[in-house]
């Protein structure tokens, strides 16, 4: 797996590109110069560790999820280490005290148990809010203030005196939206929780800012952070995975072969399923290079992968000529929330991961085999 050939290297492969990765890069670092913010990177969305160093050149730290992310999130790219979860393992929760700084609860009785021994530990601890105040549309599945959710602490919830041990609130309510839909949310979190704010020392407003997106209105983030420090005088940390790398991957892929079933069909050797589940998760239509809306070109094809799975179905696109055994089709923005998701439903190996570097030059990063499938059983 991984080697190259007269193609180039064997597909599928992840291929990140360091160029991308500096354009995002340089505008996080504008928004930090501007807002006096602290930016962290969201490991769940992207863990390619090879780029830490270089991320770390332009970002303050890393954000985890829990104990295997806070780790690497300590080992690879240093700086600060944030960690977040719904509810935290008493027999890990000593690990995650030695690589993280910044410890976030989920609910008052999390505070309860674990709190005092966190501050005792030097910690910074927080508590994640929940300001009941829904600004998606159509992504049900990714919204923490939907009814019932179980993410983060409501003002019903909220323990006054658990005050003393706070250091910091956390909330993160927005899905690849526009800093519009942040100034809803901080507007509710000023109402309902605005009485403590001066009391923090930090306000992590947590991620789905898609701050390097052509049209994100940065000037409003940057108003809305300024407001917050120096309203309360508190330290605002942004915590974005998808903003950090952007249209800086794509995933190459080949078609095995093409039938016909009442519209043209094409099987390559990736997977909805396993190699960008979000495509069915979310669900959404990942962008390939040169192709169309269906109808819009000459040849429109609905493309799958080759596991049993009826529905690994990526989509249908069209295309200005007829794709064969061999073609090459390159799905973009596959940077994140692919390689921290991929899986080997079916025994389906793993894409290689590649860079590119700002000279041309590609490398091998990782590529995976039998082994890698056999040793997760």
């Amino acid at each position: 797996m991984g080697k190259e050939t007269a193609a180039g290297w064997r597909t599928p492969y992840f291929l990140v590109d360091e160029e991308r990765l500096l354009h995002n890069l340089e505008i996080l670092r504008e928004v930090k110069e501007h807002s006096g913010c602290r930016i962290l990177l969201a490991q769940k969305a992207f863990s390619m560790y090879s780029c830490y160093p270089l991320l770390a050149e332009f970002l303050d730290g890393s954000a985890a999820s829990g104990l295997y992310e806070a780790r690497l999130g300590r080992e690879e790219f240093g700086k600060e280490t944030h960690v977040f979860s719904p509810a935290y393992r008493e027999d890990e929760f000593d690990e995650i005290l030695s690589y993280a700084d910044h410890v976030v609860f989920n609910s008052p009785s999390q505070v309860q148990r674990y709190g005092r021994k966190a501050k005792q530990a030097g910690k910074s601890i927080g508590l994640r809010i929940n300001p009941e105040c829904s600004t998606q549309e159509g992504h049900a599945i990714y919204d923490p203030c939907a009814p019932g959710s179980r993410l983060g602490t409501t003002l019903e919830n909220f323990r006054e005196e658990q005050m003393e041990v706070l250091d910091g609130f956390h909330f993160h309510t927005l899905c690849e939206q526009n800093s519009d839909a942040l100034e809803v949310t901080v507007a509710a979190v000023e109402e309902k929780f605005g009485r403590w704010l001066s009391k923090l020392k930090w306000l992590n407003l947590g991620g789905g800012h898609h701050i390097t997106r052509e049209d994100y209105d940065r000037e409003r983030l940057i108003r809305i952070i300024r407001h917050l420090r120096e309203s309360y005088g508190v330290e605002v940390y942004l915590e974005p995975g998808e903003a950090v790398v952007l249209n800086a991957g794509v995933l190459v892929a080949t078609v095995l072969d093409t039938l016909y079933n009442g519209m043209d069909l094409a099987i390559l050797d990736t997977s909805a399923a396993c190699h960008m589940p979000d495509v069915l998760e979310m669900p959404y239509r990942p962008p390939i290079q040169g192709s169309g809306l269906p109808g819009e070109k000459a040849w429109t094809y609905r493309l799958g992968g080759p596991t049993c799975l009826a529905g690994d179905v990526i989509g249908d696109y069209s295309f200005d000529h007829r794709l064969e055994p061999g073609s090459r089709v390159v799905f973009e923005d596959m940077a994140l929330y692919t390689m921290v998701k991929t899986n080997t439903f079916n025994g389906m190996p793993l894409p290689s991961i590649v860079y590119r570097e700002k000279n041309g030059r590609e490398r091998l990063v990782n590529s995976f085999s039998y082994e890698d499938f056999k040793g997760r059983l």
